[in-house]
């Protein structure tokens, strides 16, 4: 992939950081049969922490919190103290609605690139690689995931058309964000395939990249 030219004076480019709580019984259940509810939320501490550091390492511009139920959880409210990262409710709806509220949050002005917490593979380059393009001018950048879903969406103005209809934690996201973007007309990059840690045969590959415990043996 050759990157593309360096915008000059690049303009900031806001990362919305979508969280659960690290709530067990509640964050990463679909991993509770390898690691126990307790282990799963720990688990989800560390992936918020590591995608934390990814944003701002980018340098971007500004990284919001997005924490879901909502905001009251103590693990939300130390990460804001130790990184000065504003912290924001999920919006109410399903995925896509979620994510359209984060690209429109109040006071946030330009490019929007949203991400979720389960791509510890996701680098400070690959954010930087997405926020060029919109830079440069692409409507809609994503970064899919083997499992047919993505891990990074990006817009340069808000459509809340990318997002509506789409069916959620289905392999069918990618295809159907494609349709929706080709369908509006709008211009669209795709980064390289990350990975994605939702299930028990994922954490054998977390674990190589990352060593934590709780990744599971």
């Amino acid at each position: 992939m050759t990157p593309p030219a360096h915008p000059p004076n690049p303009a900031p480019v806001t990362v919305a950081i979508m969280a659960k709580a690290p709530v067990a019984g509640l964050a990463k259940t679909r991993l509770i049969p390898a690691l126990g509810a307790g282990g799963a939320a720990r688990l989800q501490r560390r992936l918020t922490r590591q995608v934390l550091r990814t944003a701002q390492q980018a340098g971007l511009g500004p990284v919001v919190l997005h924490g879901a139920p909502d905001t009251r959880h103590r693990f939300f409210r130390a990460v804001q103290a130790c990184t000065g990262v504003p912290l924001l409710p999920q919006h109410a709806g399903d995925l896509g609605q979620r994510m359209h509220a984060a690209v429109c949050a109040p006071g946030q002005a330009g490019p929007v690139i949203v991400v979720g917490t389960d791509c510890p593979a996701l680098s400070p380059d690959d954010l930087r690689a997405a926020a060029d393009r919109l830079r440069l001018g692409t409507d809609v950048v994503v970064q899919p995931a083997e499992d047919g879903g993505y891990v990074l969406i990006g817009l340069r103005a808000p459509c809340w058309a990318v997002f509506d209809g789409v069916s959620w934690s289905t392999d069918q996201v990618m295809a159907q964000t494609r349709e929706r973007v080709a369908h509006q007309g709008l211009t669209l990059w795709e980064a390289p395939t990350l990975w994605d840690v939702d299930l028990p045969a994922d954490l054998p590959r977390l674990r190589a990249l990352t060593g934590w415990a709780e990744a599971g043996a």
